[in-house]
């Protein structure tokens, strides 16, 4: 291989990248959207088996630490062996979570199968592994809107999946359409084909144009944990996990508090999935513009004032959904910065390993956000404590991330030996 090779990837062709592209986003809005989706099941889940809230939002919140305890193993699977084998791998156990979970009666059944089969199959066609796949076929400069383009994928997944849900719920019944939505995810099926390959290519072309060896995953991720850069980052998504996994999961329920009709809570979904597009594609945008850091304290700054607004706000239809909308905007913006902070920081060779390891601190944040959304409102019949502390923590993400340096680490690389 010669020199002029670490270039292969910044130049292939744009149809090629918008292929990539393509298949990166629409298979992660199906699995985002069925996954993200299971929270308008929860109040049959609990009519089916008498469990309580409580019980029920353990195995969601299980399932939401499950999903990042995968990604930090799938990522760097997909590093060595290829991306296409672990998406295939996590698109089968999606279907067969969501086909068996209609079929369980205790908290233990429903941990197995929301909890480790669909969330972890989710978790390994997911956003390291997806982002990374995209991240090695596109320039550095372009990298914050390719990985905003795949955020969107998502996004645009749980809009499009919330309603089919109510719909196919109204027509046949929940545990039918549960497992209808499992199903779909199948249809990402040819995108494993388009995504194929591993990180090995482009860290032997850096090796032989730098002269020096990449770093092994136990040597990368020990170069990041001994970053504070990169552990404020995880800090902060942790924070987003709360935020993101408490609405995707209590928000049906929260509009059911309220008094409104199902279709409210589905529209609300709809509404986080179809106002994160543009979130999404705007953070794109905006992550080669301004500071990554700076953008991420703006999102969480949103967040507080927002969740404060609402608490004060009569709550209608309408208040419901234009909240809906704003928390939308922000839902999974945090994505592209912090994926392009980990880009800039430590490169392409592990990014799939690394940001992998973020997530999983973005999912103990999400496992919080579902349970003690449960426990909460089970407790005292009402989930303003959470909001309370929803604010307290996006104040706090705010200043956590304008510490943040986004200068690149001394050490990146060891020296080749010959």
């Amino acid at each position: 291989m010669s020199v002029s090779s670490t270039h292969h990837y910044s130049r292939t062709s744009p149809k090629a990248i918008w292929l990539v592209l393509l298949a990166a986003a629409g298979t992660f809005a199906l699995t985002m959207g069925v996954r993200n989706t299971m929270g308008v099941y929860l109040s049959s889940l609990n009519n089916s088996t008498g469990l309580g809230i409580a019980k029920i939002s353990l195995a969601f919140a299980f399932g939401q630490l499950w999903w990042g305890l995968t990604q930090p193993f799938a990522g760097a699977i997909a590093d060595r062996i290829g991306t296409g084998r672990v998406i295939f791998v996590g698109l089968l156990l999606i279907v067969t979570g969501t086909l068996l979970t209609p079929l369980m009666t205790t908290t233990l059944g429903l941990i197995f199968t929301v909890g480790v089969l669909a969330a972890g199959g989710a978790g390994m066609a997911g956003p390291s592994v997806l982002m990374a796949a995209s991240s090695r076929l596109v320039s550095s400069e372009k990298r914050g809107m390719a990985t905003g383009i795949v955020n969107a994928g998502g996004s645009f997944g749980q809009f499009m999946m919330a309603p089919i849900a109510i719909g196919l719920t109204a027509t046949m019944g929940w545990a039918a359409s549960m497992q209808w939505l499992g199903v779909f995810a199948l249809l990402a099926l040819p995108a494993i084909w388009v995504l194929k390959g591993n990180s090995k290519a482009i860290a032997a072309a850096q090796a032989i144009a730098s002269g020096k060896k990449p770093l092994t995953a136990r040597e990368a991720l020990l170069q990041a944990l001994t970053t504070p850069s990169y552990c404020l980052l995880g800090i902060g998504f942790l924070v987003c996990g709360f935020h993101v996994a408490f609405l995707a999961t209590h928000l049906p329920g929260i509009v059911e508090h309220c008094g409104m009709a199902p279709a409210i809570a589905g529209g609300s979904l709809a509404m986080l999935g179809l106002f994160n597009i543009f979130g999404s594609l705007a953070m794109g945008w905006a992550v080669n513009r301004w500071r990554m850091k700076s953008l991420l304290s703006l999102v969480y700054t949103i967040r507080a004032v927002a969740v404060a607004l609402f608490l004060i706000a009569p709550k209608t239809p309408l208040v419901m959904l234009i909240f809906a909308a704003v928390m939308g905007v922000t839902f999974l913006a945090t994505v592209p910065p912090t994926a392009g902070l980990v880009a800039k920081m430590f490169g392409p060779t592990n990014m799939a390993m690394l940001f992998g390891v973020l997530m999983l601190a973005h999912q103990v944040g999400g496992f919080m956000g579902a349970y003690i959304g449960g426990q909460v409102f089970q407790a005292t019949g009402s989930y303003d404590w959470v909001w309370y502390v929803d604010i307290f923590l996006a104040v706090a993400a705010a200043l956590i991330h304008l510490r943040i340096r986004e200068a690149h680490p001394a050490r990146q690389s060891l020296p080749v030996i010959s």
